[in-house]
């Protein structure tokens, strides 16, 4: 899709995004029904390769079976770890909950990052659901339909991430498998109004690839994925 017409999209979803970030009624999380464009299996681990910046790396994803409690929800720790030229750059800690419909909500997460000496320089990006006003966000619906828009996360000046589904029947092929029908998603933020990312889902393993397509320099495929 060409980045004018990718625009255009945009402008029309975001103009929704207010109503259509979070559910009118409370969600239920006591009976979580599983996700299949996001399944959150405790040890599942994820392998990704590709570059940041011009850099290669890898990142590795990995579903614990720890879990936390974040304003009054149990949400499950995901590990993130990205390296680059061999050195761990990135370790984050994310949250997440399935409700009882399958919605996947995004509760937040604790960053770091590290200079060359191990030493952490910065953990801008960090919140976490019910503190200074942040707020938990859908990350992945039970049953999404293109035109759906939500967003992921809140935490005013720090994070603001949004999403929007472009298609159901894309096609996409990484180093660990393939699909003619993942699913599409724009994903960007008004804390960088220059910058437009696409993700591509497949249905019963989650994100396949990642790419900045606008305002960057960023792409990361699925190379593997290991089962404890």
């Amino acid at each position: 899709m060409r980045t004018v017409a990718v625009l255009a999209l945009l402008a029309g979803l975001c103009a929704a995004c207010g109503s259509s970030s979070h559910s009118a009624a409370k969600p239920s999380f006591d009976k979580p029904a599983r996700n299949a464009w996001f399944p959150l299996r405790p040890g599942t681990t994820f392998v990704y390769t590709g570059e940041k910046d011009g850099v290669e790396g890898r990142d590795i994803v990995k579903v614990t079976g720890r879990t936390k409690v974040i304003d009054g929800v149990r949400c499950t720790t995901v590990d993130d770890r990205l390296s680059v030229r061999g050195r761990l750059a990135e370790r984050t800690s994310d949250w997440y909950a399935t409700d009882n419909t399958g919605t996947v909500w995004y509760f937040g997460e604790d960053t770091a990052e590290l200079n060359k000496a191990g030493k952490v320089t910065s953990r801008e990006g960090t919140w976490r659901a019910g503190i200074d006003g942040a707020k938990a966000g859908i990350f992945m619906p039970a049953q999404p339909k293109v035109g759906q828009s939500f967003r992921q996360e809140y935490l005013k000046g720090h994070a603001d991430d949004h999403f929007a589904v472009l298609s159901l029947s894309a096609s996409v092929l990484v180093g660990y498998t393939a699909s003619a029908h993942a699913l599409l998603t724009n994903e960007w933020t008004p804390l960088e109004p220059d910058t437009l990312d696409h993700k591509l889902y497949i249905r019963g393993i989650g994100l396949a690839k990642e790419e900045t397509v606008k305002g960057g320099n960023e792409r990361w495929e699925l190379a593997d994925v290991l089962h404890q």
